[in-house]
């Protein structure tokens, strides 16, 4: 007979128990993937220490929507994967990070390492799968190798620039067992030891800000332009209080919209050609001189104007060269630039030059467009149920919904009329314009902001990308309106030239047509959620209504005249 006064070992700790450990007291909380071999028991373990895992259908929506969570909340999203084709559909959430200077983490389960380059099931090298998109990777391969990986995964995905990293994990370590004072010994030592120069932000030359603010107090029509990096760094307050107290007129970026309300009389994102093509120095605050910028060059911007450009990474600075160039937080630099100029303050005011004419061209513009979308067109072209629904989420009140967009005629008419009043409320195909993005992006913002309706302006194309994962959005019962724009395809039906319509499949449907009249509200449905067809403006009224209030999963499926819209003009080059 056992001696009753021996007590039972503690414990075993495994590496699925261990990485769980390590994730949540690196502060993450949340985490979305497919399980799977060797990886279900990472979620499971996870989940009981309180980190919320969020199962997707496929990884390259779960790899979107950590994308976007590391995002929106400045803490890197996370992406479990099995191994294998796992870690290749990761990919996409991984490189997507990676263009949008987005922290993220990608962890993958791994085939044995004993069975290396004979065969395993799902074997593949993942750590050079995915070196073009990650600014560093980890492969623990023994258990006590995981608190240091796992807390440098998370370290780098927020260091300088955010971005992707990458955590391997082999199925034999995930295997292996600790017992739980030396899994605590190696989390403590694994803190203690934690690169402080990752974490550090970089110390701001306070000579720049003074130049910075020479140049701004010289001009005869300064700009601010601010992005998403600024949207990421919580800029909001400070910009606000530099544009009201110096009076110049701002322009955000797609995805910047927002920081500051586009109601705003500063706001020049109606004049947006006048601005940029007249403007003679520019603050450039978390924005990126790329394709969205027209890469900062003539004609589009005068080859005289002078930039500064806030930005973390020392590297952008030395690829743009501007005039000036301050490394730093983009919210401590504001902050101070802000603060040396209280010190000596100037502000251009409503009677100024270059404030009235970019507040007349706006409202020139405005007034134009206002005229297009007052014209009740049926069937629909893009314009009339764009009204309706940005007249909808500004009915909403505070807080403001999230808007999702994706899609080309969509995306591009929704930048030009819906409206966000608060910042961080926008998320559409950003930097690399991604398509497929809608539905990850939806759930994570659903999950990051969980007192906001959430709602997606897509396109068909773009819906169908991610659509099974509705299913998602009904199994967590998120509160996300879908608003499906069907045209029948991609752009609209068939725009073939006659010249086109040849050759032995020329009866077959054109590579950009879809099903006519396809019933996506119907496929929410089969899972209990609620999907409306709406071809009138009474029927989407009535849709927007419902589905606003009831603040459940549901689709809107608004019929769409296949041959009402266009390429947009910033691409039609490329096409």
């Amino acid at each position: 007979m056992a001696d009753a006064h021996v007590k039972n070992p503690p414990p075993a700790i495994d590496g699925n128990a261990l990485v769980s450990m390590c994730l949540s007291r690196a502060g993450i909380d949340r985490m979305f993937g497919v399980v799977g071999i060797p990886v279900t028991s990472l979620a499971n373990r996870a989940q009981a220490l309180g980190v919320r895992f969020i199962a997707f259908h496929n990884e390259q929506s779960a790899g979107y929507a950590a994308s976007a969570y590391g995002y929106l909340t400045a803490r890197p999203g996370v992406l479990l994967t099995v191994s294998g084709p796992g870690c290749v559909h990761g990919l996409a959430g991984l490189s997507n990070s990676a263009a949008n200077a987005w922290p993220m983490i990608l962890i993958s389960g791994s085939s044995d390492q004993s069975l290396t380059g004979r065969g395993d099931f799902q074997e593949l090298d993942q750590i050079a799968a995915v070196k073009p998109f990650s600014k560093f990777s980890a492969k623990a391969t023994d258990i006590t190798e995981i608190p240091k990986s796992v807390f440098s995964v998370v370290d780098w995905a927020v260091a300088g620039r955010p971005g992707g990293t990458y955590l391997d994990l082999p199925t034999d370590v995930l295997h292996q067992t600790v017992d739980e004072s030396e899994a605590e010994r190696l989390i403590a030592e694994a803190l203690k030891s934690r690169d402080k120069a990752l974490i550090e932000k970089p110390r701001i030359d306070n000579s720049k800000i003074k130049k910075a603010v020479e140049l701004l107090r010289s001009a005869q029509r300064p700009l601010i332009v601010f992005g998403k990096g600024a949207a990421y760094a919580k800029s909001d307050n400070e910009l606000t209080k530099l544009v009201e107290s110096t009076g110049i007129p701002f322009l955000p970026t797609p995805m910047g919209k927002g920081l500051i309300s586009d109601k705003h009389e500063l706001a020049a994102t109606a004049a947006r050609s006048l601005a940029i093509g007249k403007c003679d120095v520019a603050l450039i605050v978390g924005a990126r001189l790329n394709w969205l910028l027209h890469f900062g060059e003539p004609p589009k911007w005068s080859k005289d104007v002078k930039f500064i450009i806030v930005d973390v990474c020392e590297e952008e600075l030395e690829l743009r060269k501007p005039f000036l160039g301050i490394l730093g937080d983009a919210t401590k630099v504001v902050g101070m630039i802000h603060k040396e100029i209280k010190d000596d303050p100037f502000c251009l005011g409503k009677t100024h030059p270059w404030v009235e004419a970019v507040r007349n061209k706006g409202k020139d513009n405005v007034a134009k467009m206002e005229v297009q979308l007052s014209k009740v067109v049926v069937p629909f072209n893009f314009l009339t149920p764009m009204k309706i629904i940005r007249d909808a989420i500004l009915g909403v009140g505070s807080p403001a919904p999230v808007v999702v967009s994706e899609g080309a005629n969509t995306m591009d008419v929704g930048r030009s009329v819906l409206v966000q009043t608060e910042p961080r409320t926008r998320l559409d195909a950003g930097t690399w314009g991604t398509m497929g993005v809608g539905l990850g992006y939806c759930i994570a913002a659903a999950v990051a902001s969980p007192d906001r309706l959430v709602v997606a302006v897509e396109g068909d194309s773009g819906f169908g990308f991610s659509a099974m994962e509705v299913e998602t959005l009904v199994r967590y019962q998120l509160p996300v309106v879908v608003i499906v724009f069907n045209n029948g395809g991609v752009y609209g039906g068939d725009r073939r030239n006659p010249d086109e319509i040849t050759g032995p499949y020329k009866d077959d449907p054109a590579p950009t047509s879809f099903v006519p009249g396809a019933a996506y509200h119907v496929l929410i449905e089969a899972f209990g959620g609620k999907g409306y067809l709406a071809g009138t403006p009474d029927e989407l009224k009535s849709a927007l209504a419902e589905s606003f209030s009831a603040r459940k999963p549901a689709v809107i499926n608004v019929t769409i005249d296949p041959y009402a819209g266009a390429e947009s003009g910033r691409l039609q080059h490329k096409n």
